[in-house]
């Protein structure tokens, strides 16, 4: 009895197959982006002198893990921090600062660029709170930075923040951001942003 061939199967279009399921799993899934904090650390400055920091010239911002905020060891609710940033900044204790508008409190920050603000959390901060305040602080900068952009260059019809957006836009003409960086570096040595994170607290 003669052996019957078994029937081939025809695979000549599998790949096309295959190919099609590709591009439809490219064009229909969604990745999801992790959002983060865009920050420019300072350079390393080598230095043989040890540099002694006052405890008063620093602001200390704590987050605990049931997210409460604590400024200088009182709790403190985020929509008011941005307000005591800026009065710690701004405060002119040692009277150095000629364009300061703060209380010169003697017991709080010399100027503003011995101020240095302290932040550190705890691991089981939930996000969202510690990027809120994050905004908050450096808010309390730009409304400082603002404050002396307008004052200094009325002319140029804007704030420090919209002036430093202008500056990065790509399409902006070279003349221009020469201009702007020159007047962007001014603000930025009146009020430096020395803004510290610590690593976070390990909780049991």
């Amino acid at each position: 009895m003669a052996k019957r061939s078994s029937p081939e199967v025809n695979a000549g279009s599998m790949a096309d197959i295959a190919f099609l399921l590709l591009i439809f799993f490219l064009v229909t899934t969604t990745i999801e982006t992790d959002s983060g904090i865009s920050r420019k650390l300072p350079p390393i400055e080598e230095s043989e002198e040890d540099v002694i920091i006052k405890q008063k010239n620093i602001f200390t911002v704590l987050l605990n893990g049931k997210d409460q905020l604590l400024v200088e060891e009182e709790l403190m609710d985020i929509a008011d921090l941005r307000s005591a940033a800026v009065e710690f900044l701004d405060n002119n204790g040692d009277g150095s600062c000629n364009y300061c508008l703060g209380k010169k409190d003697q017991s709080s920050s010399d100027n503003p660029d011995k101020a240095i603000i302290s932040l550190k959390n705890d691991r089981e901060t939930d996000y969202k709170v510690y990027i809120s305040v994050q905004n908050e602080l450096v808010a309390a900068y730009n409304e400082l930075r603002n404050r002396e952009f307008m004052r200094l260059y009325p002319q140029e019809n804007m704030d420090y923040v919209q002036a430093d957006r202008k500056y990065t836009d790509p399409r902006t003409d070279k003349k221009v951001k020469d201009k702007l960086k020159e007047k962007l570096s001014v603000i930025k040595l009146m009020y430096p942003m020395k803004l510290s994170e610590a690593e976070p607290n390990k909780t049991s």
